[in-house]
């Protein structure tokens, strides 16, 4: 059977069955941390636990402003990142000002230029050039998605690699790409799941992985975060036949489809990790706002047979920000000359 499915947008922002023939490997094992904690969903036979990714975004945000101190008392300069925004898209407008206070936190020096939604394509490039040429800047977000009339590849281009901290540049997807090769930066929401992955104890080495989504924002760098890890991978997409089987057979799941609960319960293999990428709105009348968040795996069933899952919200999403302040915290290590960790 087919399964037909959508892949994300770049607003990721930043969406039972048979047992296979040969005998599954062991479920990963998962560290004890105060990050997890067991499913209110899940029956206690087989209660999953949960990746609070906001708990372990938070550790995050504290060791990058130890070393945001540490930094400014070495060498008086502290990491810089630079935002641009063109239009007044509301969601748009919500994730910049989320970034500026994250910038605060933590100790950074935050620039931001706002550009009308009718700005030349120039404009922005004028932009980007100025920041790529201000040595207090270490990092420049183009926030997407841009107006139509503006080619969001040329603008993601123009910014110079050692400031891609978005880790758009094509030769940081290009450098991910190639073994033996290391880019500068990572994409923010693929580098938050391989986090989450590490910081609660999952071994990847040798497990199989299915990763459902195979947009360039965060399945395709995500399957070879994954494939760097020693992971053997399988990509799931709208022309996989029987999506359902391959996902069955993975110690890992990722889900980053943009489609509401698409990833049933029992696609999951007993035991398997799941990372739900995914936020999608769903009506409910009984929310008070009429709706509610969902990723794109199935929670109340996953919780059944797996051993550990990210809910939604909650999970992935606040390690997107907390990966753009590391990643410009690297940058600004390496601009300023400060040893990188």
């Amino acid at each position: 059977m087919s399964m037909a499915m959508q892949t994300r947008g770049p607003s990721v922002a930043q969406r039972r069955g048979a047992a296979a023939a040969r005998p599954p490997l062991a479920p990963a094992p998962l560290a004890r941390s105060r990050a997890l904690r067991v499913c209110a969903a899940a029956p206690v036979a087989g209660a999953a636990k949960i990746i609070d990714g906001k708990q372990i975004a938070e550790d995050i945000r504290r060791e990058i402003a130890a070393e945001v101190a540490a930094l400014k008392a070495a060498t008086g300069k502290a990491p810089g990142l630079a935002v641009v925004l063109v239009g007044a898209r509301k969601d748009s407008e919500t994730y910049v000002r989320s970034k500026k206070k994250a910038c605060a936190e933590v100790g950074f020096e935050s620039f931001g230029t706002d550009l009308p939604e009718d700005a030349s394509e120039q404009e922005v490039l004028d932009v980007v050039a100025r920041y790529n040429a201000d040595p207090n800047v270490h990092g420049i977000l183009v926030q997407l998605p841009l107006p139509k009339h503006i080619d969001e590849q040329r603008v993601l281009d123009a910014i110079s690699i050692t400031k891609d901290v978005d880790g758009f540049h094509p030769q940081n997807i290009g450098s991910l790409a190639m073994r033996g090769r290391s880019p500068l930066y990572v994409s923010c929401t693929p580098k938050g799941c391989l986090e989450l992955l590490k910081r609660s104890g999952v071994e990847l080495k040798g497990k199989t992985a299915a990763v459902v989504g195979r947009s360039n924002i965060v399945g395709l760098p995500v399957a070879l975060l994954l494939q760097n890890e020693d992971a053997t991978v399988t990509m799931v997409h709208s022309r996989t036949p029987d999506a359902a089987e391959v996902v069955r057979r993975a110690d890992v799941v990722v889900a980053a489809c943009g489609r509401a609960e698409m990833v049933r319960g029992d696609w999951i293999k007993p035991g398997a990790v799941v990372i739900d990428v995914g936020i999608n709105a769903v009506d409910d009348a009984a929310a008070k706002r009429g709706y509610r968040l969902v990723g794109d795996v199935d929670f109340k069933g996953a919780c059944e047979r797996a051993s550990a899952i990210t809910p939604v919200p909650g999970g992935v999403g606040p390690m997107t920000i907390a990966m753009l302040l590391q990643n410009t915290l690297e940058g600004a290590k390496r601009q300023i000359g400060a040893p990188a960790n």
